[in-house]
């Protein structure tokens, strides 16, 4: 054992890897060494993560000790550390066949079937406390067990013993909450994790889990409170300011971004911190938005390797890297059915509409249904455990009353088009109720929407499940959700049944995927082309999907005539669609047509268009189709962005998610729209539009016949300005011009709905 001296003295020394590195050698110069050699080895690669060393060593020592229980027990651990579990219990099976009595082995082989969430885990330790019954971690082990069998009730047991034989366990609490938040929800838990606090005043993850519960609860203001005054008793700590700023990040973006900073400042390694970071400046709408953008896209660069390929962080990542229009980025972190997957399964909706535009091929568009319900089916089942009740029915009063639930009832495209509604109701035969979760400042549009309806309840703070009773105690006969997954909306309060009567119109271009949403309101323009694309049933008006409010289309900015190219003697093609819309091939077809087009031009109208990587990506893809960066023209602007109209000729739609809102004010503006027309309902929106402007010749059905439609338009000066000078009035006289007539089929629709 002399040999062995050296690699011993580095170890004590406190040199390990100098220490393994010897071991390692003298073992290979010699493998005849003591079993016991190899376990200490093999243990400590184990303790130090390094487990494909440990696997290699430990069946080159189990070839040698075949009969040594210790070396198959860690062989098994470092086989399960590496995510092979099959081969380590086969590893576990052979050291509990040495000595059947011995509990490592078993606690181990317990431990992978947990891991694979295989029921057998309950036997494994159920017999394994027999013999230890205040062993807290094999009571945890076997509450473990019992949750991922779906035996909740008894895992709560479990869990709560593993914390009273030893209280200061924190995975114990942590799986406790979990547990009760996953079945009673955020409310209920928080008594649990005051209790963790008192039990564990100085872990860091008590504290912390209290504060996110407290958030999770709709106790935003209660969760500001709690991490300022952790703040004073514990002094700078990176954890506390990032947690402050995700709580602070809904409400004040600019206070959210000056605690991600310390955090970053005080921990610069911390990869989630970061990220956290990054992901807050892109959201940033203040100052200067494309260089808070650009900065979050430098930030996100060097950390995208460590932060792992979790639901939130890949989310994070994917909508930087789009907005950026680095498609090489955002396609290295997965393909579209991994990608859809990983967030339904992960309760991530809100991903899933940036994923609309990464469809290709009709099996993705069935993919994209099927990952809706994979995100339903979780929200189904949290429902099912925590149901909401029901009132009695209400008196008759020759009324139905009619809920829209959207926090975009302010100044937003959603308020805009809804407006008509809100307007022209018969008051004799309707009553309207609105629902909001709007984080920021009531707004002269919310006041007015207020002022026309029976009910308008604002609850910024509110829980999902309190805003679900909410809705049912208002005793509605229909509830129409406006929203969809997008910011500050809670579209799971559709799930909790809160109404008879349900359905989705407007503001998610998709079945959202519950099967407690019974209707999508839609056009016949709109309705997909085949079985299959909608989950719910189609609710068809007879015309358009939505009506122009004078609220947002109205006269205060003017089409100027001519149309650009009269005056600038080329074409102008151009875009103010969200990058989230864009990919490297739509991109490209862009380019196609603007070098089909001699001497025209191209116009981003975009906030983006600062970023420096925004246009340098963009750039590098038109050059590919033969197009210069100098025909390329970039407008950095967020909100005033309709005069720039005035300088666009022909608006080349995103495909194949197409464009809502910009498609009816491109056209409002006098600039025709050249669209793609698809199978399913995210790509007939502006099809939908243009159809009921009398304008079919602007939708193609392929790539080639939308290059074909824009250069035909593109080479004809004439027909641009004969159109810009009546588009206006076109689309004040088209069914989605009839404000009046349209709250008149909307509201018959409803009636018919709730009557039969």
């Amino acid at each position: 054992m002399e040999r062995f001296a050296p690699a011993d003295a580095a170890l004590k020394a406190g040199n390990r890897d100098e220490g393994l590195r010897l071991t390692a050698e003298q073992l290979t110069l010699d493998p005849n060494a003591p079993a016991r050699v190899y376990q200490n080895f093999t243990a400590m690669l184990v303790r130090h993560k390094l487990y494909d060393q440990a696997e290699q060593w430990a069946k080159l020592a189990t070839d040698r000790y075949p009969r040594d229980l210790e070396l198959w027990n860690i062989l098994g651990v470092a086989l399960r550390r590496l995510d092979r579990h099959a081969e380590g219990l086969k590893a576990l099976d052979r050291a509990i066949k040495i000595d059947p009595k011995n509990l490592a082995p078993q606690i181990n082989r317990g431990n992978i079937l947990n891991d694979l969430k295989s029921p057998a885990a309950i036997d494994v330790f159920t017999k394994i406390i027999r013999q230890q019954p205040t062993n807290a971690e094999h009571q945890r082990s076997l509450g473990r067990a019992y949750w991922f069998a779906g035996d909740l009730e008894k895992a709560e047991m479990r869990f709560n013993l593993a914390v009273k034989l030893k209280p200061d366990y924190v995975d114990a609490w942590l799986d406790l909450t979990s547990l009760s938040a996953e079945t009673k929800g955020p409310v209920e838990t928080l008594p649990i994790l005051e209790r963790a606090v008192r039990a564990l005043p100085n872990d860091q993850r008590m504290r912390e889990s209290l504060g996110v519960m407290l958030r999770r609860a709709g106790r935003n203001k209660d969760a500001e409170t709690y991490f300022a005054d952790l703040l004073t008793e514990l002094g700078e700590q990176a954890w506390i300011h990032y947690q402050f700023g995700l709580t602070l990040a809904d409400f004040d973006r600019d206070e959210a971004n000056r605690h991600f900073e310390k955090a970053h400042e005080l921990a610069p390694d911390n990869a989630d911190f970061q990220l956290a970071l990054a992901e807050s400046y892109s959201r940033t709408r203040s100052g200067d938005e494309a260089g808070n953008l650009e900065r979050a896209y430098q930030l996100l660069k060097p950390i995208i390797d460590k932060v792992g390929g979790g639901a939130g962080p890949v989310k994070v990542a994917s909508d930087i890297f789009v907005r950026v229009a680095d498609y090489d980025a955002a396609d290295a972190l997965g393909d579209f059915q991994h990608l859809g997957r990983l967030w339904a399964s992960n309760g991530r909706h809100t991903a899933l509409l940036s994923h609309l535009a990464r469809v290709r091929t009709s099996q993705d568009r069935d993919e994209l249904v099927h990952q809706h319900r994979i995100w339903a089916e979780l929200v189904e089942a949290a429902v099912a455990r925590r149901p909401i009740t029901h009132p009695a029915p209400r008196t008759p009063n020759g009324k139905i009353r009619v809920g829209f639930m959207s926090s975009d009832l302010r100044s937003h495209p959603v308020a805009y088009f809804s407006l008509p509604l809100f307007e022209h109701y018969d008051r004799e035969k309707f009553e309207v109720y609105c629902y909001s979760y709007y984080t920021g400042q009531e707004d002269q549009t919310q006041k007015r929407i207020t002022d026309m309806v029976e009910g308008f309840r604002w609850n910024p703070d509110i829980n999902d499940r309190d805003a679900a009773q909410l809705i049912a105690n208002d005793q509605l006969d229909m509830l129409i959700e406006l929203g969809g997954s997008t910011h500050m909306n809670k579209i799971t309060v559709m799930g909790y049944k809160p109404a008879p009567i349900q359905a989705s119109w407007l503001g998610y271009p998709h079945s959202a995927g519950l099967k407690a949403i019974d209707y999508l309101i839609v056009d016949p323009f709109m309705l997909p082309e085949r079985d299959g694309l909608l989950i719910e049933k189609p609710l068809v008006l007879p015309h358009g999907w939505f009506a122009l409010s004078s609220g947002a289309f109205n006269e205060r900015v003017a089409v100027q005539n001519p149309a650009p190219v009269a005056r600038n003697g080329y074409v102008t093609f151009g875009t103010a669609n969200n990058p989230y819309k864009y990919s490297r091939d739509m991109v490209r077809t862009w380019a196609k047509v603007v070098a089909q087009v001699p001497n025209s031009k191209f116009m981003f109208v975009r906030p983006e268009s600062g970023s420096a990587s925004f246009r340098n990506n963009l750039a590098a893809l038109f050059a590919s189709e033969g197009v210069s960066a100098d025909r390329l023209r970039f407008e950095a602007v967020r909100g005033a962005h309709l005069p720039f109209y005035n300088e666009m000729d022909i608006s080349l739609d995103s495909f194949p998610q197409t464009g809502g809102t910009t498609t009816c004010e491109s056209l409002w503006m006098g600039v025709p729209v050249i669209t793609l027309v698809g199978e399913t309902l995210f790509e007939r929106l502006s099809y939908s539009s243009l159809m009921n402007g009398g304008l079919p010749e602007l939708c193609a059905r392929d790539t080639e016949g939308y290059i074909a439609a824009a250069v035909k338009l593109g080479t004809d000066p004439d027909r641009i300005v004969e159109l810009r000078a009546g588009l206006r009035e076109r689309m004040r006289a088209s069914p989605i011009g009839q404000t009046t007539q349209f709250a008149h089929d909307f509201f018959g629709l409803i009636e018919k709905a709730v009557t039969g």
